[in-house]
């Protein structure tokens, strides 16, 4: 029976997607660097630093992979700080605070750093509904590796079969079921061309799924 549910963040909070891929196109044009959408699209839940290090591998760049991330991590910031207009994705609010009412056990899993994690709950007043958040930035492989999606079951308490994760890119759906857990896939437009293939369930909306619909699900990962 699935006891707790493990939220992404990006692309599942908050329709992020389009303001990473703004500051980092400006990032990349200050380095004069194209990324093209395909390549963008394979970065999406991944961790930002494994992204940098992967396009100064391939042009060689001067610089760290941990110097461009923080660069990238404090302009993101700035822009959650002075937006007043970002909200949380449509129907996420409501389903996260009908779980933590029905007495699931709900976290977050992400491979954004800390203080974006953070601010983005706090922004949301959504904080005081999750019992743990794990950034994928402070563990050593990034998704698809499936370490991030076991860390928080092991903090919650919860075994892999007993965890359901609500994910919108194809890394993330790969890491959660390698981690032997079910998973809902959110077809989000604005996280790129994503295979959700691997998704028990795939959805638009999350106007589609309720606590009811989530504590049906079978327990057991195919």
């Amino acid at each position: 029976m699935i006891q707790a549910v493990i939220f992404d963040l990006d692309g599942v909070i908050i329709d992020s997607e389009p303001i990473h891929f703004r500051l980092e196109n400006q990032m990349l044009e200050e380095l004069n660097i194209v990324l093209t959408l395909q390549d963008y699209s394979s970065f999406v839940g991944t961790s930002t630093q494994t992204m940098w290090q992967r396009i100064i591998d391939k042009h060689q760049l001067p610089y760290s992979a941990s110097e461009l991330a923080e660069k990238n991590h404090a302009r993101y910031l700035e822009i959650l700080g002075q937006s007043k207009e970002l909200t949380p994705i449509p129907g996420i609010s409501a389903l996260i605070k009908g779980l933590y009412e029905n007495n699931f056990k709900i976290a977050v899993a992400s491979s954004s750093v800390p203080d974006i994690i953070a601010a983005v709950l706090e922004k949301f007043n959504l904080s005081g509904f999750f019992l743990t958040t794990v950034s994928g930035a402070e563990l050593p492989h990034s998704k698809p590796h499936p370490g991030i999606f076991l860390k928080t079951a092991e903090l919650i308490n919860c075994s892999p079969s007993e965890c359901l994760v609500i994910e919108d890119s194809k890394n993330g759906i790969v890491a959660a079921k390698a981690a032997g857990m079910r998973c809902i896939g959110f077809l989000n437009p604005n996280s790129g061309v994503q295979d959700l293939s691997k998704a028990d369930v795939i959805i638009k909306s999350f106007k589609e799924i309720s606590v009811n619909f989530i504590r049906n699900l079978q327990s057991s990962p195919e």
